[in-house]
């Protein structure tokens, strides 16, 4: 239940869905980037952040 919810966020406002993963880190930061350059981006990185974290 917990991922449906990152995911959710991650489509409405990427860094938070990549902060609830992974806190504040490099791929917090990356997400920032690519949110602000494209909202798009944001929300690709966002999800893979979400599903390989999953997997590990």
């Amino acid at each position: 239940m917990a991922n449906i919810l990152r995911v959710l966020l991650a489509i409405l406002l990427p860094p938070v869905g990549v902060f609830l993963t992974v806190g504040i880190g490099v791929q917090f930061w990356i997400n920032i980037l690519l949110t602000i350059l494209g909202y798009i981006p944001g929300i690709v990185h966002a999800v893979w952040v979400i599903a390989r974290q999953n997997r590990v």
